[in-house]
């Protein structure tokens, strides 16, 4: 079976027909399914959509149980967790939905851990981060785009030069380099090939 245009998080079936990996979905399997949308709905509370899944959390004063349903629990009620909360050895603890947040202060409420900041984020050599409540995910630096190239996703380089994205002066050439382009004064003109006279 061949895809031409490949199974992102997923594996091809047939021409271009691709089974998509759990939690993910589109043509090339390279789109998030938001869970949290489906019905039934997967959570009995509430529902935070992640990147290739999702996690469930409990209203204040509810515990959240393995199977992802809420129990009431009057302990819980008493600590005022922002999402919900589990007992352990008789002792309450607040929960976070998601490994990027981080218990406050105050023990209660959730608050983001920037990954891309803190160095916890691990992307390749040629994306950078970004940082989304929660969690994070690798971009293609600037001057770069993702492309599906002999079996795989990468970041290639843009040609400003070609697709006319560049900022040269009519009387410059512009030559392309790796993840940039640089303008240079035609024959007659002098300049630094953004203004040249």
């Amino acid at each position: 079976a061949i895809c031409g245009h490949g199974c992102k998080y997923g594996e091809c079936m047939g021409p271009n027909k691709c089974k998509c990996f759990p939690g993910f979905t589109g043509k090339t399997c390279n789109q998030d399914l938001n869970e949290c949308g489906l019905k039934p709905r997967p959570c009995e509370h509430r529902c935070m959509n992640t990147h290739g899944s999702y996690k469930c959390y409990c209203l204040n004063g509810y515990m959240l149980m393995p199977d992802g349903t809420c129990a009431s629990s009057r302990t819980c009620a008493m600590v005022n967790c922002q999402y919900g909360c589990e007992e352990v050895k008789g002792e309450v603890q607040c929960l976070c939905p998601s490994g990027g947040l981080q218990l406050g202060h105050n023990g209660r409420t959730c608050i983001d851990i920037d990954e891309c900041s803190t160095g916890k984020a691990v992307c390749s050599y040629n994306r950078r981060c970004v940082n989304t409540f929660g969690s994070y995910y690798c971009k293609c630096q600037l001057g770069y785009e993702l492309k599906y190239v002999s079996g795989h996703y990468d970041c290639v380089d843009v040609n400003e030069c070609v697709t006319n994205t560049h900022s040269c002066n009519l009387h410059a050439e512009c030559l392309n380099t790796e993840g940039s382009f640089k303008c240079k004064c035609k024959q007659g003109y002098r300049g630094n090939g953004f203004d040249c006279t």
